[in-house]
């Protein structure tokens, strides 16, 4: 309708809705949109101001940076520290074993050596080959003792590692102490000739004592 039709109040009402869309579609506009002096329902926005920054609280980033990588450095040593201490406990535990392998070949050594014969107990001694792949190349058997009585005994064996002619070639000791009856232990006895030597492991003696 041409605005020469439209009365005082309905012109206002026209000039009033131009200014709306003006402020809405124009660019920045919203800011210093009075409406022509009409209240249009838009109430002007605040101009942004920089931010005050005393109302800052903390470091700034040069120092939030240092204290990461402060903090990251102190994880690293902590890790390393506490891997170190579990390969320290692991290789306490290795050597713990080894000693205590070596003690019981020893005693078991010892309570064969008047034994004559093949011993007593043979029939609660049994043998199992170990897999190459797990025993890193090296000959072992696996060493079942039984206790087959109704009381405590302690058990010493003898494994002959045999060439292909019957030559023994190796001899180890293993054995079980205080095993309850009807209990068993399983310790492992080692070939120690390089892997490539074709041998065979032999009950030699088992003696309960």
């Amino acid at each position: 309708m041409p605005l020469s039709h439209l009365g005082r109040a309905g012109k206002a009402h026209h000039r009033a809705i131009v200014s709306a869309l003006s402020c809405v579609l124009g660019a920045g506009a919203l800011v210093g949109c009075d409406g022509g002096g009409q209240d249009t329902g838009f109430s002007p926005r605040p101009t942004p101001t920089s931010p005050d920054t005393a109302a800052f609280s903390g470091m700034p980033p040069s120092a939030l940076a240092s204290a990461a990588a402060s903090a990251i450095a102190s994880a690293h040593a902590s890790a390393s520290a506490a891997a170190s201490s579990a390969y320290a406990r692991a290789s306490e535990f290795e050597a713990s074993v080894e000693a205590e392998a070596a003690r019981a070949s020893a005693a078991a050594e010892k309570a064969l050596k008047n034994v004559t014969g093949r011993g007593n107990a043979l029939s609660e001694v049994g043998m199992t080959g170990l897999p190459r792949n797990q025993t890193s190349g090296l000959l072992a058997v696996l060493v079942t003792i039984t206790n087959k009585t109704d009381h405590k005994a302690s058990y010493a064996v003898q494994i002959d590692f045999e060439d292909s002619n019957g030559k023994v070639v190796e001899t180890e000791f293993v054995g079980a102490e205080n095993l309850a009856p009807g209990k068993k232990e399983q310790p492992i006895a080692f070939s120690r000739q390089p892997p490539e030597a074709k041998l065979t492991p032999r009950l030699a003696k088992a003696q309960r004592y």
